[in-house]
């Protein structure tokens, strides 16, 4: 892991990357407009590429906002219009999963906490504290293993010697040698003794009944559970306040849509819940920027399955300061080019994806390398016109206004989708502000994922840490999940 730079050594990168794709097309735009070409197709090219990834957005929040997963079964004696509603959604296909409840008592469980103590020294102790007091426990008992890499003795340490007195079920793994959190993992993956494996980050604090809702679905039919992950520190500044809304809008609509549209999705990191078999075949490569990813394209290219449940609920810290985002945001970008063009071709030859999944895993993967590129194309296009005619005359193409409108539009519907099942119950005046910043808040990740583009092809990949230590000053309530009886083979999971 590198030491924490400053993200304004990237600057030179930005202006020559922005110049690149809008000062020159801007230039060669004006030239074919000087030349009596028209450029209306290219730009209904480029408002038809807004409009389909609008139209994504509405149908993954529209999803979101119906579907449910393993709700309580309806009563048999309601209303008359009660049960027209409820047939109506039902054959529509919005009605929700109604899973009964697991029918084997939970066996054991281990979670997999990484960390690299120097910079989450802080933090760490309150991590594990909240494991091992708050979650619920299997009789067949709970494991928690701290994975750590230092490069140098801390006192923290001590510390944490001391917690494993008084708590037998926490194990510490120094990892000598290590670099990167997949090291720190793959170590572990030699010692765990569950039969569920939960990875967790040092700054996330996992909701009590975690294991008992992501067994439901690991018992039977799926391999790995991914949870939602929520922002704790979320009232720190604008920055902590925007990436709490993206984190609801992320795992409480997209990847939970995604999840019912194609029954497939992605491990993310953190909150995820492994059967341990297929965890430690498919262990984490230490090469990948986003070790997450890659793994979640090895666990479906084998042929096992993911599922999102935004019940499964854990919070976490967002990057405190504008430089951690930075780099943060960047490594993503890079991380998922890495993947996109690693797998995507073998993602079409694997007989594991159904038709429709290849097709949403090709617009997954290279949607996200290609996004920001031509969305910057826009720009050129209006700017070349200006500087061709003085100015910017108002459009009579229907379609040109109709892209625009629904394109402006699909950020504020997601938006108060987001506000209608996000798990914490934020302020409403967090959700208006998002959406009036958002267009600018996307600019902004646009340009730090063509500098993540830039650093890719230069072959510059160097992990840059991500702060942590900030607490929340602000503490919001978490919505209350609906659940179904307690019993000893679980509970049930909700929305």
């Amino acid at each position: 892991m590198a030491k924490v730079r400053n993200w304004t050594g990237d600057i030179p990168k930005l202006i020559y990357t922005h110049v690149l794709l809008i000062g020159v097309p801007t230039i060669f735009y004006y030239c074919l407009r000087v030349g009596g070409m028209p450029l209306i197709n290219i730009h209904l090219a480029i408002a038809t590429f807004f409009l389909l990834s609008s139209l994504v957005i509405f149908l993954e929040a529209t999803n979101a906002l119906f579907r449910r997963f393993a709700v309580k079964r309806k009563r048999t004696d309601i209303g008359h219009l009660a049960q027209f509603k409820q047939s109506t959604k039902s054959a529509l296909g919005v009605s929700g999963s109604q899973r009964p409840p697991a029918t084997n008592p939970l066996p054991r469980c281990s979670f997999l906490v990484a960390a690299y103590l120097p910079n989450e020294k802080d933090i760490i102790l309150d991590t594990l504290k909240h494991i091992l007091h708050r979650v619920q426990r299997s009789s067949e008992g709970l494991e928690v293993i701290l994975a750590y890499n230092t490069p140098i003795d801390l006192p923290i340490e001590d510390d944490l010697r001391r917690l494993t007195l008084i708590h037998p079920e926490l194990r510490l793994l120094r990892v000598e040698g290590s670099h990167s959190k997949a090291e720190n993992l793959n170590a572990a993956l030699h010692v765990v003794t569950g039969e569920i494996t939960c990875i967790l980050d040092a700054d996330h604090h996992p909701a009590p009944d975690c294991f008992v809702r992501a067994w439901r679905w690991l018992e039977h039919d799926y391999d790995v559970v991914q949870g939602r992950n929520i922002i704790r520190n979320h009232g720190h500044s604008l920055l902590t306040l925007n990436v709490a809304i993206e984190f609801e809008t992320l795992y409480g609509v997209s990847h939970a849509a995604k999840s019912f549209l194609t029954d497939s999705t992605i491990f993310g990191g953190s909150n995820g819940y492994w059967r341990t078999e297929v965890l430690q075949q498919i262990r984490f490569n230490p090469a990948m920027l986003t070790e997450d990813i890659d793994a979640s394209m090895r666990t479906l290219l084998s042929g096992y399955r993911i599922l999102h449940d935004r019940s499964i609920i854990t919070t976490e810290l967002a990057p405190a300061d504008f430089n951690s985002f930075w780099f943060q945001r960047k490594r993503w970008a890079q991380g998922w080019l890495e993947v996109s063009f690693k797998y995507q071709r073998r993602v079409w030859k694997s007989n594991h994806f159904s038709l429709w999944q290849k097709v949403y895993w090709t617009y997954l993967l290279y949607f996200c390398v290609l996004y920001s590129l031509i969305a910057l194309q826009i720009l050129p296009l209006i700017l070349s016109l200006f500087l061709y005619q003085g100015d910017l005359p108002p459009s009579d193409n229907p379609f040109l206004w109709f892209s625009t409108v629904i394109t402006f539009s699909s950020g504020v519907y997601q938006t108060l989708v987001t506000m209608k099942v996000a798990a914490v119950r934020y302020p409403v005046f967090y959700f208006l502000q998002h959406a009036v910043i958002i267009f600018l808040y996307t600019i902004l990740k646009n340009m730090i994922a063509v500098v993540g583009l830039y650093d890719h092809l230069h072959g510059v990949n160097k992990w840059v840490v991500t702060p942590r230590g900030i607490k929340q000053k602000r503490p919001l309530p978490v919505r209350k999940t609906p659940v179904l009886a307690s019993t000893a083979a679980g509970v049930s999971s909700a929305k």
